[in-house]
């Protein structure tokens, strides 16, 4: 039977069983639409195995239920700057039990303009309640670009991005939070072994400097890394290992290009006392997220980095070797023509992912 015919019959048999459409990604995997008709869901973190908290970038925070595809908004959500990327960003639900806190990142209104800040807050009753700014980044610019964010938490720390607010040399400045990747302690404390802590011309939540607009990070428990995949310009999308105290080079070394010119960004691709990627993509792919796949329903995934692609609208698969180093690389689901904005995944392996156009979906294997 042909790839066409058989994704037909699928699209076909869905409509006797699924309320939306669903579409084969390969022999073995299907792909279901179960929620459509959303603002920009930017961020989504898992509640329970039957519900999904999700950030809509406009301003709203919703809760999916997966067995109906229903959906309803939290009420009580704070002011959020919404202009240009700016909004309401990320959101993410600690795996240890003990800590019924959630925490969001969103842009805030600092003077006229947006700073990129983590908060966090518990939900009773259909609402938000007690929120907390942990930290409102030292960010601001007179510019609606780049605020990051994303969310990661290891052990008793969280960590988060900010862009650099589309002010280069702030990526290069520990006395600005923008262009850095920030690590706190669960409640908003500045850990005594953060890099800079001891150095009184840079900030003391910054754990890594040097990028541009880290929109994908993730902890690896497993390998003990710590990753994130960010923007370049035109090329020099970067997925890095992140370290303690190290300088990722933005914008003093790129893969990227100029917008106006196809000229080189700064002053070549390397530098002493810069990291180097582990991959890097030219041309760019305008990373949204980045998930490390450790479940059970995709074995051949398991291990890998999955990243979902707003330019090229795909999602990005690097396969990862033990040390951290790539293997290779696929890029599924382009026929969608979708942006395709953050992925998470379910305890039994599930994949799920949100796009740029209101839809959430699920990847099951068929």
């Amino acid at each position: 039977m042909s790839f066409y015919i058989k994704k037909c019959l699928h699209v076909l048999v869905a409509f006797g069983i699924y309320f939306f459409p669903t579409y084969s990604l390969a022999s073995t995997y299907q792909v279901i639409k179960i929620a459509s008709g959303l603002g920009i869901p930017w961020g989504m973190s898992f509640l329970s195995n039957n519900e999904i908290i999700f950030t809509e970038r406009g301003g709203k925070v919703g809760v999916l239920r997966l067995d109906s595809g229903d959906y309803y908004y939290l009420t009580t959500v704070p002011g959020i700057y919404v202009s240009g990327q700016g909004g309401l960003l990320d959101v993410a639900k600690p795996s240890n039990e003990s800590n019924d806190w959630i925490y969001f990142t969103y842009s805030k209104l600092i003077n006229g303009n947006g700073a990129t800040t983590l908060s966090r807050a518990h939900i009773k009753e259909g609402e938000l309640q007690d929120w907390q700014d942990l930290l409102v980044t030292d960010s601001v610019t007179d510019t609606d670009r780049h605020f990051g964010s994303r969310i990661a938490f290891n052990d008793n720390y969280v960590f988060f991005s900010v862009g650099d607010r589309g002010h280069r040399p702030n990526a290069q400045d520990l006395g600005s939070h923008a262009g850095s990747i920030i690590r706190l302690n669960m409640d908003g404390s500045v850990p005594d072994d953060n890099p800079f802590v001891s150095d009184p011309d840079a900030l003391d939540e910054i754990w890594s400097y040097g990028h541009r607009n880290p929109q994908g990070l993730v902890w690896d428990k497993g390998r003990k890394i710590l990753w994130s995949i960010e923007h370049g310009p035109r090329g020099g999308d970067e997925i890095n290992i992140i370290m303690k105290g190290k300088n990722y080079g933005w914008p003093t070394i790129s893969y990227g290009k100029e917008y106006w010119l196809p000229i080189a960004v700064g002053e070549g691709t390397t530098k002493d006392g810069m990291e180097q990627p582990i991959k890097y993509y030219d041309p760019s792919i305008a990373p949204g997220s980045l998930m490390l796949y450790n479940g059970r329903a995709f074995p051949k995934w398991r291990g890998s980095l999955l990243a979902g692609a707003l330019k090229l609208q795909h999602i990005n698969i690097v396969d990862i070797d033990k040390s951290g180093n790539e293997v290779s690389e696929t890029r599924e689901l382009k026929y969608l023509n979708q942006r395709i904005r953050t992925l998470t995944q379910s305890a039994s392996g599930l994949i799920y992912f949100s796009t740029d156009s209101g839809n959430i979906y699920v990847i099951k294997p068929e």
